[in-house]
């Protein structure tokens, strides 16, 4: 997958210059797929995660079932 042709977006949470995560919203609705990638580094490798998969995980973490750092 090429990175250029999606419109990138991160969590309104990620503030100026952490570690954080990219995903490309339009892409999922055409594919059911979720591209991820790490938005330091915008020209590196995505991750494309089934969409139920990505929801699954998003439920986890708003349910508090990874814990805290």
């Amino acid at each position: 997958m090429t990175t250029e042709l999606h419109n990138w977006s991160k969590s309104s949470y990620s503030g100026s210059g952490g570690s954080c995560v990219e995903w490309a919203p339009a892409y999922v609705s055409a594919t059911g797929l979720v591209p991820v990638r790490d938005s330091k580094s915008p020209s590196g490798p995505v991750l494309d995660i089934p969409a139920y998969a990505f929801a699954s995980f998003v439920a986890g973490v708003k349910a508090g079932e990874f814990g805290t750092a």
